[in-house]
């Protein structure tokens, strides 16, 4: 039985405890709020991000977070992308050499544009650290509904060991050494769902959801690719099913975010309305700064920016898309792609 520490309380934190426990773990489960392990000790249940799936009797709620942390196989980070450096640093005398840690966040850090593992290596340096992404929300992986699911780590051992880990007959876990591709392609696919949910929010159909997915996987991978992720990365789970499934549900907190701005609202006041961490905000910001670093074209990426930071109404940012500069659509991406990338296992 592995001993696993869940370090954030929210909607996911809580769905991968289930299934975790499910899966014959021990789960603790760890919050910084006192009031939501307060809830979860006495109802057994996320009221305000997971309502409807119960957790079970013998797992463990705490708000110290050495009980969370110390003797634990494996640690799970699935606090908010703008918390993770923070909880880093204070877990991070708690850990020894080696210690397993799971990011299970999605985001690029505003500041310095890392991800969040290596934000997590930077606090934590001796730690073995992977990551879990792929199309799965949180309301569905609570109810034991079929979802797949990517691991990376750069030690195959650690990433077969965390397969073992988390996958069951609903959890199928694929494993994967490009665990930078993974994360861009987590992040900035919250970016494009903004975009997305703009355009619901504008009243546009299918045809306009349609064109953002497939060109905002042109963005990604290009700017992935610049920066040392593998082609097949972003036209698999992490990229292009992350995406598929983050724009078209009204589980998307970033889709919903996006409809409310579509339909006059400000960032601050859609969420508000959402009352979770809007993930694209944080990212949309870093993933142009990336862009702009490796000199790579993003328009979808640059308009959201313009509607979130400089004001600009979402029927101009799609007007603008739509008369750029006529283009061939696809670029031979192995001109970006260098043959000698090493593929570590």
């Amino acid at each position: 039985m592995a001993k696993v520490g869940m370090i954030g309380a929210g909607g996911w934190g809580c769905a991968l405890a289930w299934l975790l426990h499910n899966n014959g773990s021990q789960v603790t489960v760890w919050s910084a709020l006192e009031d939501e392990i307060r809830m979860l000790q006495e109802c057994r249940e996320q009221k305000d991000k997971l309502p409807g799936v119960i957790l079970p009797g013998d797992m463990v709620f705490t708000a110290d977070l050495g009980q969370a942390v110390e003797g634990k196989d494996v640690l799970v980070v699935a606090v908010p992308s703008p918390f993770v450096r923070s909880t880093a640093a204070r877990i991070a005398p708690l850990v020894g050499e080696g210690q397993k840690i799971v990011n299970v966040a999605k985001g690029i850090e505003e500041t310095t544009l890392m991800t969040l593992s290596q934000v997590i290596l930077q606090e934590i340096p001796g730690a073995d650290v992977a990551v879990l992404s792929g199309p799965s929300h949180a309301e569905e992986v609570g109810k034991g509904i079929p979802t797949t699911i990517v691991v990376g780590s750069g030690n195959k051992e650690t990433a077969e060991y965390l397969r073992s880990l988390f996958m069951s007959q609903v959890f199928r876990v694929y494993i994967s050494s490009d665990v930078e591709g993974i994360e861009l392609g987590a992040a900035l696919k919250n970016v494009v769902a903004l975009a997305a949910g703009m355009a619901d929010g504008l009243g546009y159909g299918d045809n306009t959801k349609a064109a953002l997915i497939t060109r905002g996987i042109a963005e990604i991978a290009r700017l992935g690719i610049s920066m040392g992720g593998r082609i097949e990365t972003f036209y698999g789970l992490t990229g292009i099913g992350d995406l598929i499934v983050t724009c078209a549900s009204m589980h998307s907190r970033n889709r919903r975010a996006g409809i409310l701005i579509g339909k006059g609202a400000s960032m601050d006041e859609a969420m508000k309305e959402v009352k979770m961490v809007v993930e694209g905000v944080y990212s949309a910001k870093a993933g142009y700064a990336l862009a702009q670093k490796y000199g790579v074209n993003v328009p979808i990426i640059e308009q959201v920016n313009k509607i979130l930071f400089e004001g600009k109404p979402a029927a101009d940012a799609v007007s603008e898309l739509m008369l750029r500069d006529k283009k061939v659509e696809n670029i031979d991406l192995r001109q970006l792609y260098q043959n000698s990338v090493e593929i570590p296992w």
